[in-house]
């Protein structure tokens, strides 16, 4: 098969590292891809967003399948308008991927299904937001209902964060994402990743994982895309994961079915473990960014089966499989990532660094010019690993990221904290 890919980050080099992998294709291209993309792929200039442009491609070269990697050309219906002329596209349609695009449609999608998750109100102005925020108490978390890039959500513990976060999304901070916002219940608890292959009326559970959203160790500082990531994670038992299934997924493929919207693709459920069971917090529509990375890893299977199953409706006769070994990827970023950073810095020592027993690395944001990588967004690097535990995956990540020469870069040191703990016993 022909196969184009969509996207530009890590997420993207690690389905274009496993696509490659696959006996099925003859040809792979990634738009607009980046560097360490360049390997696997060949890298096109194509606009993502110009839907008309990206057709007119696939016409041109034959390309039978389309593998769409971020979120915002899914919003924009990038599925649609391929499906309508006849080219194949993994991925949700526009209306499903309202599960992202909409915190307020997924928070009224598990109302309507009996999903559970944590109290919430919408509102479209400030007044009434800041009058129930008051009325609730912090901590309590304000959200953005659109997409904002990652960055739409405060968790405010105090009265005066959630007031200034309520301020500043009605004032245009994150644009039309902020227009209406959702002020939902704290939840305590252990957050995790749970992905599900979902082919409209079928889910198959993928690799459980964990994610680290806050920029420093020990989890201080602001929330980011994801500073790193491992599978499995010890805190899904295998009780956990059928409460999941049965409590979380399956009822939202069953829910958006009938609602007449079904949902095709990877759903990603941003689940809190909580005293009272696993609730849902949030829906991405595609691979977590880093968590893709690690799963790419660890799976077993041709993922490009899985990708024509869920398009075409067959997941119920489908299996995948995965290695038992887990995997740690340590997002490498800017200095100054999540704020302002600088853009054009020269990284070394990544051939020397990939020599280290399981390691793989995957390109975020890196541009190659006059033979040299060059840093070119805000996480840069993804250096994972595989080992047999938690702990010889995560040394092993450490001992090429001490091997890579750039200055103007950094990571956290303690992903994984968790597992390891539990590992030591």
């Amino acid at each position: 098969m022909n196969i184009l890919l969509l996207g530009s980050g890590g997420r993207e080099h690690a389905l274009a590292w496993k696509i490659a992998a696959s006996p099925l294709v003859t040809k792979l291209w990634c738009a607009p891809g980046n560097a360490g993309i360049a390997r696997e792929a060949e890298c096109v200039a194509l606009d993502v967003a110009d839907h008309a442009a990206v057709i007119e491609f696939c016409r041109g070269n034959a390309v039978e399948l389309v593998v769409v990697g971020p979120e915002t050309p899914l919003a924009a219906g990038i599925v649609d308008d391929l499906v309508a002329v006849g080219i194949k596209a993994f991925g949700p349609s526009r209306q499903a991927a309202q599960l992202e695009g909409s915190k307020g449609f997924t928070k009224d999608l598990c109302s309507e299904f009996d999903i559970p998750t944590g109290a919430y109100r919408r509102f479209d102005n400030a007044k009434d937001a800041v009058a129930y925020v008051r009325a609730q108490g912090a901590p309590i978390v304000v959200k953005a209902d659109g997409l904002a890039a990652g960055k739409g959500v405060v968790v405010a513990q105090t009265l005066p964060e959630a007031e200034a976060a309520i301020a500043m999304m009605f004032e245009g901070a994150f644009g039309s994402a902020g227009a209406e916002v959702v002020i939902e219940e704290f939840l305590s608890g252990r957050e995790i990743s749970f992905f599900a292959l979902c082919d409209g009326e079928t889910a198959i559970p993928l690799a459980s994982a964990q994610d680290h959203k806050r920029v420093f160790d020990h989890d201080k500082g602001p929330n980011t895309g994801g500073m790193g990531a491992y599978s499995p994670t010890p805190f899904v038992t295998p009780e956990v994961h059928d409460q999941i299934m049965a409590r979380i997924i399956l009822p939202t493929v069953a829910g958006m079915k009938s609602r007449g919207t079904p949902f095709k693709g990877v759903l990603y459920a941003g689940v809190m473990l909580t005293a009272q069971g696993p609730k849902l917090f949030e829906y991405n529509v595609r691979f977590g960014d880093p968590e893709c990375q690690v799963l790419m890893l660890r799976m077993m299977s041709d993922i490009v089966p899985a990708f024509l199953a869920s398009i075409d409706g067959q997941l119920k006769n489908f299996d995948l499989r995965w290695y038992p070994d887990p995997a740690l990827t340590v997002v490498m970023a800017a200095k100054g990532y999540p704020g302002d950073y600088i853009k054009g810095t020269r990284i070394g020592g990544l051939d020397d660094a990939a020599k280290v027993e399981g390691v793989e690395i995957f390109h975020a944001g890196t541009v190659a010019k006059d033979g040299a990588i060059i840093a070119n967004g805000g996480r840069v690097l993804n250096v994972c690993a595989m080992g047999k535990t938690v702990t010889e995956a995560r040394d092993r990540a450490y001992q090429a990221i001490d091997r890579i020469k750039w200055p103007d870069g950094f990571c956290r040191r303690d992903i994984a904290w968790q597992a390891v703990e539990v590992e030591k016993g």
